[in-house]
């Protein structure tokens, strides 16, 4: 990794530039952990089961026995967690809701931050081997190369080229062929450009529900950040528009490290690499995508994945 890449300047301005990369203020976070309305649910075992080949040298992201709390450390929603995702993969957090997959989704770019009752109680998160909660790490720095791409769609209510040219005029550019050429990548990077090309100016919010999910995807990375965080970004979409994403996303992969949350089990089969199987604010297991779903180590993790419980 170039050194160059590993630091997240410090910049107190542009406030916008957060909704430039896919930020949203009006999602709720998840709910702190709470007993699974199962009967013989089991319980956390409290020691993480790690899969082989799951060594990573020089992660993009590494957690650390991260435990954090909405409440100012009354109750902790996560609970000692250490994984290391790696760089240019799709990784999955999967789980029962509540169980705190996307509090942890959105530690990763401090949206958690915008709760004001929240911190990170003990632990780390390091991206590009820079500690993101340090002081002189600017949250809006850090969102610039930590897009983000919700369940709900959320295009504004501009022109499809005004949606992607977004975030890149909040960071000052100007110069149209400079747009011009970022806009036309993104949209075939997001596999839309063929769609929409012939009304660039026509209202983002005429587009389908798939197609303005795609558009987010493609503001997220017209400002080239090193990841993308997913939070159910297909959980709104018919089956065709899901499987678009779902091949983007394995496009999307080899230019950008991508962390999803999903719901879908045979959504986290198809698409990723690596899973991390969350119960009551505990990683219960993490391994490559097939030892997960053909051979778990832990009993638990058999049981959700096979519909016992969750």
């Amino acid at each position: 990794m170039n050194p160059q890449d590993t630091t997240l300047p410090t910049d107190p301005t542009a406030s916008q530039a957060a909704q430039a990369v896919g930020i949203s203020h009006d999602e709720a976070p998840d709910a702190p952990p709470r007993q699974d309305p199962a009967h013989d649910a089991p319980q956390p075992h409290g020691d993480t089961v790690t899969g082989p080949g799951m060594a990573i040298e020089n992660p993009m992201i590494k957690i650390n026995n991260l435990s954090f709390s909405y409440d100012n450390g009354k109750t902790n929603t996560l609970r000692n967690i250490s994984l290391d995702i790696p760089e240019k993969q799709v990784t999955a957090f999967i789980g029962p809701s509540g169980c705190g997959k996307s509090t942890l989704l959105r530690c990763l770019n401090r949206m958690n931050d915008l709760v004001e009752t929240s911190r990170i109680t003990t632990g780390t998160i390091s991206i590009m081997g820079q500690d993101i909660n340090a002081k002189n790490v600017s949250p809006i720095e850090l969102r610039k190369q930590v897009g983000m791409v919700f369940q709900k769609y959320n295009p504004f209510p501009k022109s499809i080229y005004d949606n992607v040219a977004y975030g890149l005029r909040i960071q000052g550019i100007k110069k149209k062929s400079v747009l011009d050429e970022a806009v036309e990548r993104s949209l075939h990077g997001a596999a839309l450009w063929d769609e929409v090309k012939d009304r660039l100016k026509d209202s983002a919010l005429g587009l389908s529900g798939g197609q303005q999910q795609r558009l987010c995807i493609a503001r997220t990375i017209a400002v080239q950040p090193k990841v993308i965080l997913m939070d159910e970004p297909c959980s709104a979409l018919d089956p065709i528009a899901t499987a678009k994403v779902e091949e983007l996303m394995l496009e999307l992969r080899k230019d950008f490290t991508i962390v999803i949350v999903t719901h879908s089990m045979q959504q986290a089969s198809r698409i990723s690499d690596r899973t991390a199987f969350f119960y009551l604010g505990e990683l219960i297991e993490y391994a490559t995508t097939d030892h997960i779903f053909t051979n778990p180590s832990v009993p638990q993790t058999e049981d959700y994945i096979s519909g016992r419980f969750g």
